[in-house]
C-alpha cells in the first residue's frame, strides 16, 4: 500500500507533533517489533525531555494536530481495550474547543439550510456562546403558540466535513497497514475502529440524525421523574442546523454551584449511575458521552442531558448476556460467566471454558475482599481487558462503549459522592431488569412467544407441504419428459444461436485472411 504525497505529509506532521510532545517517550523499545524500535528511538530525540505521562502527552498532541484527531482521541477514550485504561482515562479530559466562526457565517448557513430569513425564524439571534470542532451554539428566541421561548441553535462549522473526510482517509490507510502486518491490530479490528469513528463523525455532522437520537431518548425517559431531555424544534432543524429547547440548569462540572443551590449531591451521584444503567438495560439506548459538560441539573433536581452525537445501542440478546455476566460476578459463579462468554461468541471455541473461568475468578474474587465503597469499575474493566487479550476475545464495540461509559458515569457519580457504593447503587436497577427479563415472568413470555411461533408455523404447514409436493412433481416430470420451453424462450434461444453463428463465421474469415497475409 503506497501513501500519496498528501497522506505522507499529513501523517508525518502528526507523527512529528506526537514525538515532540513525548507520546513515544515512555514506550519500551525492547517490546516493539524490530523494525519499529529504531524509529521510536529517533522520534524520542524530538521529545526534549518531556516525560509527564503518555496520556497527558497524547492529549496535548491530538489537540494540536487538528479537530479530526481530537475526535479520534475522544473516541479512543471509550476504547481502553486498545489504548489501555490509564490513557483512556487521560483522554476523557480532551477538550474540544475552537474559536467561533462568527454570527454572520452562522446566519448565512441557517438561512440557506432552512430556506427562510433569520428574522422570520427567530425573534432574536445572539452571538455564539460555545464553539467546538464540529459546531457552535447560539442562544435565540423563537415564537410559538404559547409565546416566546429561548432555544439553543447549533450550527455546523463550514468546511468541517471535507476536513474530516481527508483525515479519515489517512486513518484508514494506517489501519490497513497495521492489520496487514500486526496480528494484534487484527485482533483489535483497527479498520473497524476507524469505521466506527467514521460513523460517529457522520452522525455528528448531520444534525437531523442527532435530533432523531434526542427525540428517541426523550420518548424513552418521558416517564422518568429524575431525567429530562430538551425538546427538538423540527421546524427549525435541518442537516446543518439543530434547534433545541434552551436548558436552564447548572452543569455538573460546577459542583460548588450545584451545592450552593441546595441540591442533594449524593442523590445526584446515585441518579447519574442509575439513570445510565436504566437507559442501557431497559431501553437498550444510552447516552455514550456522559461527562460533566453534557449533564446539567435543573431547578427541580432533574438530570438534563445534552449533545446526542454519540449514542450506544444494545440488542435484547446483548442485554441478557450482560445481565448474566454481571449477575454471575455478583454471586461468584465464574463458570457460568465463562459459559455466557462462549455462548455469546466473545471467546473463540478453541479455548477452554475452565481456564477462562479460572481467569475470571482472578478478577472477581478480589472484588469481594474489599469494601464496597472502594470497588472501582475502572479497575474491574482494566482487568477484564487484560483477560480479553489473553483469550483472543474479539472486540465487541457496543459492549466496550457501554463499559467505558459506565466508567465515566461512575467518575461523575463519585465526584458528587466519593463514598458511593457502586454495587448497592446498581443493584435495584440490575435486579429489577433481571427479574423482568430473566426470571419466571420472562420465561413464561418466551414460552408464549415460542407457542405463538409454532402455531403460526402450524397454520402455514399444509400450504408449505402442498407447495413442496407440487415442486417435487414438476422436477420429476422434467426428469422424465425433458424441459418444456415457451415460444418466447425458443425465439430468444434461436436469436442467440444466430448471433453466435454470425460471430463464429466472422472469426473464421478473419483467421483465414490473416493466414493468407502471413504466408
Amino acid at each position: 500500500m503506497i501513501l500519496g504525497v498528501g497522506h505522507f505529509y499529513r501523517l508525518a506532521r502528526a507523527g512529528y507533533i506526537m514525538a515532540r510532545e513525548g507520546v513515544f517517550a515512555l514506550l519500551d523499545p525492547a517490546l516493539l517489533p524490530p523494525a519499529a524500535a529504531p524509529l521510536v528511538r529517533v522520534a524520542n530525540l524530538f521529545a526534549g525531555g518531556k516525560r509527564d505521562g503518555a496520556g497527558k502527552a497524547l492529549v496535548r498532541a491530538l489537540a494540536q494536530i487538528g479537530p479530526s484527531y481530537v475526535k479520534l482521541g475522544q473516541f479512543l477514550a471509550t476504547r481502553p481495550d486498545i489504548v489501555g485504561g490509564e490513557i483512556a482515562d487521560a483522554l476523557t479530559a480532551l477538550q474540544d474547543r475552537m474559536e467561533p466562526f462568527g454570527r454572520d457565517k452562522a446566519v448565512a448557513i441557517i438561512e440557506k439550510a432552512l430556506g427562510r430569513r433569520i428574522d422570520e425564524l427567530f425573534v432574536s439571534f445572539g452571538e455564539p456562546v460555545a464553539a467546538a470542532s464540529v459546531a457552535q451554539v447560539h442562544v435565540a428566541e423563537a415564537r410559538y403558540e404559547d409565546g416566546l421561548r429561548k432555544v439553543a441553535v447549533k450550527v455546523l462549522r463550514p468546511g468541517i466535513e471535507g476536513q474530516f473526510a481527508v483525515d479519515l482517509r489517512d486513518m484508514y490507510r494506517i489501519a490497513r497497514l497495521a492489520e496487514r502486518y500486526s496480528s494484534e491490530a487484527r485482533r483489535l479490528r483497527m479498520i473497524e475502529v476507524v469505521d466506527t469513528l467514521a460513523r460517529t463523525v457522520r452522525l455528528e455532522t448531520d444534525f437531523r440524525l442527532e435530533a432523531a437520537a434526542a427525540s428517541e431518548f426523550a420518548e424513552n425517559v418521558a416517564g422518568d421523574p429524575e431525567m429530562h431531555v430538551p425538546a427538538v424544534d423540527w421546524s427549525r432543524t435541518d442537516r446543518e442546523v439543530l434547534t433545541l429547547e434552551w436548558i436552564e440548569g447548572i452543569p455538573l462540572s460546577d459542583i460548588e454551584r450545584v451545592a450552593a443551590e441546595g441540591h442533594d449531591l449524593k442523590a445526584i451521584g446515585r441518579n447519574v449511575l442509575q439513570s445510565f444503567l436504566r437507559h442501557a438495560m431497559r431501553d437498550g439506548f444510552f447516552h455514550a458521552d456522559m461527562h460533566q459538560g453534557n449533564l446539567f441539573v435543573d431547578k427541580k433536581g432533574r438530570l438534563v442531558a445534552i449533545d446526542f452525537g454519540i449514542m450506544g445501542r444494545l440488542g435484547l440478546k446483548e442485554r441478557r448476556f450482560l445481565a448474566e455476566i454481571l449477575y454471575g460476578f455478583i454471586i461468584r459463579d465464574y463458570k457460568r460467566v465463562a459459559e455466557v462468554h462462549f455462548e455469546a461468541g466473545y471467546v473463540p471455541a478453541a479455548h477452554s471454558i475452565q481456564e477462562f473461568a479460572q481467569a475470571l475468578r482472578a478478577i472477581g474474587e478480589p472484588m469481594h475482599m474489599i469494601n464496597a465503597a472502594d470497588i472501582s469499575m475502572a479497575r474491574l474493566l482494566t482487568l477484564l481487558f487484560e483477560v480479553t487479550a489473553l483469550f483472543d476475545m474479539r472486540t465487541r464495540t457496543e459492549l466496550v462503549l457501554l463499559q467505558k461509559t459506565m466508567v465515566v458515569a461512575e467518575g461523575v457519580a463519585r465526584a458528587f459522592d466519593p463514598k458511593l457504593d457502586i454495587w448497592k447503587t446498581c443493584d435495584p436497577v440490575v435486579r429489577s431488569w433481571i427479574e423482568e427479563n430473566l426470571g419466571v415472568k420472562a420465561k413464561i413470555e418466551d414460552a408464549s412467544r415460542s407457542v405463538a411461533e409454532l402455531a403460526n408455523l402450524a397454520t402455514r404447514l399444509p400450504r408449505t407441504l402442498a407447495e413442496a409436493e407440487l415442486a417435487v412433481h414438476r422436477v420429476s416430470k422434467m426428469a422424465e419428459e425433458g424441459v418444456e420451453l415457451s415460444d418466447r424462450s425458443l425465439s430468444a434461444l434461436e436469436g442467440m444461436r444466430r448471433r453466435s453463428d454470425r460471430w463464429f463465421l466472422l472469426a473464421v474469415i478473419a483467421l483465414a485472411l490473416l493466414a493468407i497475409w502471413l504466408f
